[in-house]
């Protein structure tokens, strides 16, 4: 409940006229199971909330709904892994697909008005300066928000480009450069200090930063290929995977022949993939140790490969790549099959005896992953494996003064999770700079209105994303394939969403239990209740129901069963139900 019976505000409540902000475990556990969007992204974006401003076609503040916490609109509604998307209501089994929430996102970016004003607010100015290693997503995330905090800010970039893996692993055809250019630039010219081509641990030392700045944040990445160790991986045609798509990228035309074989199931596999077919290769397979069940992509990516003639080879791992005259001429392989784990949650691929066969190619590329490069850290700090380790429920690692976040601490990860993690460790070094936290999570209510959604809103399909026809797209390099949603487009899309930020409630002092909720509601979201669940953290767990009327204590309102049709609050004969939205955001507190 947002106001105890007395009229006062409960513990961890605060009002502001009719919004009501609440740092309540209950409140956080029901946004986090009932917004799962917003829950399952790593930044926590206001995903019901930008979608709704797409439909009301404000798109220049959808824009802003996103770059207050993911920074790249533009960028992550072209390449975001949407963890979104697989906890978005509108796919459950009974449901249909889930709402295309990244391309929304692109549209926003899209579509806004070429007049639109970029919104900062900024704190004071600190004298505090910190430096970054590394301008890829988490560094850009972590100057952007330390600089909005009031502090100086110079990032260490060892390439010629700011942006890491954006700017030069990933190729042009998914994320065009004028879009990826634009949307750094927004972040620098904050007065953000770019060094490129510096590469600490060769050009300054990580001890001289420390000296420099009142914080160092390496946000490196991942940069460091895996090592299969076979047999012939050093002959003339065998690359790895970031290598490859990094030299396509600095304009270099690989030649890679007519055959091409890419181990690896993720994307920079697919990336790299795509890319050979654009060099001029007439038959490329991507070859997994496993299906393409367990492969680390979404189903957007699968479908453009299959589209490309792109080969997908499960059950097969390579055994050895061999050669005449020191060049790749074919590739062997055995193949696999599935074994459940110990604990009988996963699958593991076991080797088939006496199952070899070779495959004759001209190119392998093999793209089984990364891991950070610590090099630059001359062996002064304690590593977990090959990533840096900080302290527990810390970004800040045995150094005292230097920081990590990003795939250089937790491996290998995506977009959206590295930009999260370098907003939160600037959060963190904030904090230390004026001795309390600034940034804040909490929870936002206030009531609303019935929404215009309209029942039919719940069976209109999923847009297809237009694209680029294929024999358009594999003559050139940088020919973006994905076209975008246009106006109308958006607008269709949009009406999918169910705006889970929504909070219907039945104020049971007015409830005569008519039940006439129940009747009209399309699945199982109204419930006699005879008792709420409560977690260990306080949250609200499951809705007991009740077996018959005599045990039931309220009807209550399931809102993680519900889809926000608004029909049990127009048959409502006493009006006792209730709207709230309800939202996770971010508080800047005074300083």
């Amino acid at each position: 409940m947002t106001v105890s019976k007395g009229g006062k505000l409960s513990a961890g409540k605060k009002r502001e006229g009719n919004v009501f902000f609440s740092e309540d475990p209950r409140d956080f556990g029901y946004a986090k199971e009932n917004i799962p969007c917003q829950d399952a992204c790593p930044a926590h974006t206001n995903i019901p909330g930008y979608i709704r401003s797409i439909y009301e076609k404000h798109y220049g503040r959808a824009y802003e709904m996103n770059r207050m916490v993911n920074i790249l609109p533009g960028v992550l509604g072209r390449i975001c892994s949407r963890p979104c998307e697989l906890s978005c209501r509108h796919g459950e089994s009974d449901l249909g697909t889930s709402v295309n929430i990244c391309h929304l996102k692109r549209s926003c970016a899209d579509l806004k008005p070429s007049w639109h004003m970029i919104k900062e607010e900024f704190y004071a100015p600190s004298g505090k300066t910190v430096g970054i290693i590394g301008a890829g997503p988490a560094g850009l995330a972590a100057a952007h928000e330390l600089a909005i905090l009031g502090h100086n800010v110079t990032l260490y970039e060892a390439m010629d480009k700011p942006g890491g893996m954006l700017m030069y692993g990933i190729p042009a055809f998914r994320l065009p450069r004028d879009i990826l250019n634009l949307e750094i630039n927004n972040i620098l010219r904050m007065g953000i200090d770019l060094k490129t081509g510096v590469n600490v641990g060769r050009d300054i030392t990580l001890t001289e930063l420390i000296d420099v700045h009142d914080a160092v944040l390496s946000t490196v990445g991942c940069q460091e290929p895996f090592n299969l160790d076979l047999p012939g991986e050093d002959l003339d045609g065998v690359y790895s995977g970031l290598d490859f798509v990094i030299r396509v990228n600095q304009g270099e035309r690989i030649p890679v022949g007519k055959k091409v074989a890419v181990i690896g199931g993720g994307y920079t596999a697919i990336d790299c993939a795509r890319l050979a077919i654009r060099l001029g290769a007439e038959e490329v397979s991507v070859n997994l140790r496993k299906t393409e069940t367990f492969m680390r992509i979404d189903e957007h990516e699968k479908h453009e490969a299959k589209t490309e003639k792109i080969k997908i080879n499960g059950l097969v791992a390579p055994f050895q790549i061999n050669g005449t005259d020191g060049k790749v001429t074919s590739i062997t392989f055995e193949r696999t099959r599935l074994e459940f784990t110990k604990d009988g949650k996963g699958r593991n691929a076991v080797s088939i005896p006496d199952s070899a066969f070779a495959a004759p190619v001209d190119t392998v590329i093999l793209a089984v992953g990364q891991t950070p490069d610590t090099g630059f850290t001359g062996g002064k700090i304690e590593l977990n494996g090959k990533r840096i380790k900080t302290k527990a429920g810390s970004y800040e690692t045995g150094i005292k003064r230097f920081y990590a976040a990003g795939d250089c601490v937790t491996g290998a990860t995506n977009v959206i999770t590295a930009i999260a993690e370098g907003r939160h460790a600037a959060h963190e070094i904030d904090a230390v700079f004026v001795g309390k936290k600034r940034i804040t999570e909490t929870i936002r209510t206030e009531t609303a209105s019935q929404t215009d959604r309209s029942r039919n809103d719940d069976f209109i399909k999923a847009s297809v994303m237009p694209t680029l026809e294929v024999t358009k797209r594999l003559y050139a390099l940088t020919g973006e394939v994905e076209q975008g949603y246009d106006d109308k487009i958006a607008g269709e899309e949009s009406k999918r969403c169910y705006l889970c930020n929504l909070r219907y409630f039945i104020d049971t002092s007015q409830c005569i239990y008519c039940s006439a909720c129940i009747d009209v509601a399309p699945r199982d979201c109204i419930k006699i209740t005879r008792a709420v669940e409560i977690k260990k953290d306080g949250a609200y767990g499951e809705l007991l129901s009740a077996t018959d009327w005599s045990e039931g204590l309220a009807i209550v309102i399931d809102n993680k069963r519900c889809i926000r049709c608004g029909k049990c609050y127009e048959v409502c004969p006493m009006h006792c139900i209730h709207i709230e939205k309800v939202e996770l955001i971010e508080q800047k507190l005074e300083a």
